[in-house]
């Protein structure tokens, strides 16, 4: 094992997960890429990284399964060393929907990754990486939303809600371990250019962003990256917001 930055992209198969994992490789991380279910995308950023002379590897698991993160983390451990940083990017909105027509199932299964995914991972990162606990130090960066402070009325104001748990995380955290050298900064995309939204929504609400476009994986991975690195290295608990304007 070497002092090589150590960094875990949850969701990292791909999208905004994607492009960040491969920022990170190229920037001199060595690069866990956690996916649940698409291993042929994961292998493709692996070896996208390791064509650009970086460290990576695939590490599959449910960011909804308290047994699959831990797993996740320990095998991060043995395989990369200690951990120093934590990109918690897994998530899911759920079919859109008014709120009275949701399944309690979709509920549930949002809360779990979103949330408790969220609350579950950062719990396995903190004694890997706090001072307090013979750890380097580093930075948890939290992928939120603009759908926490527009609510997302009509299509998924559970995702919405969801994404709020991860603001207010992101405050509590970034006090709590200060002192301990873990920087907690949290980024809130915009309508991106991903996967994540169902067919034809980017292009009905692309002309309410001011900028008048979706954005791009590789622009929210630029300001994980930043916030990941020294050059923020006197921000916690900002949140980022990267809409365009909306």
């Amino acid at each position: 094992m070497s002092d090589q930055p150590v960094l875990l992209v949850t969701g990292a198969s791909r999208g905004i997960g994607a492009a960040t994992a491969r920022l990170a490789g190229a920037r001199g991380y060595a690069v866990a890429v956690n996916f649940k279910s698409d291993e042929k995308a994961a292998a493709s950023v692996v070896r996208s990284i390791a064509q650009g002379g970086g460290k990576a590897f695939a590490v599959q698991g449910d960011m909804a399964s308290e047994d699959d993160i831990r797993r996740v983390f320990e095998t991060t451990d043995r395989t990369l060393g200690r951990l120093t940083g934590l990109v918690f990017n897994a998530g899911i909105t759920g079919r859109n929907s008014r709120f009275e027509a949701v399944t309690t199932k979709t509920l549930r299964e949002v809360l779990d990754v979103n949330v408790m995914g969220a609350f579950l991972a950062v719990r396995e990162a903190i004694p890997r990486i706090s001072r307090k606990h013979g750890g380097a130090g580093g930075s948890i960066v939290l992928v939120s939303s603009v759908a926490a402070t527009l609510g997302s009325p009509g299509e998924y104001v559970w995702y919405a809600a969801s994404k709020g748990a991860i603001d207010s995380l992101t405050i509590g955290l970034a006090r709590e371990l200060a002192a301990e050298g873990i920087r907690v900064n949290a980024v809130s995309p915009g309508p991106i250019d991903t996967d994540i939204h169902e067919p034809g929504r980017l292009e009905r609400i692309a002309p309410t962003v001011p900028m008048a476009r979706a954005g791009t994986p590789a622009e929210i991975a630029e300001s994980i990256l930043f916030l990941m690195s020294d050059a923020s290295a006197y921000t916690t608990g900002a949140n980022l917001r990267i809409s365009g304007g909306r």
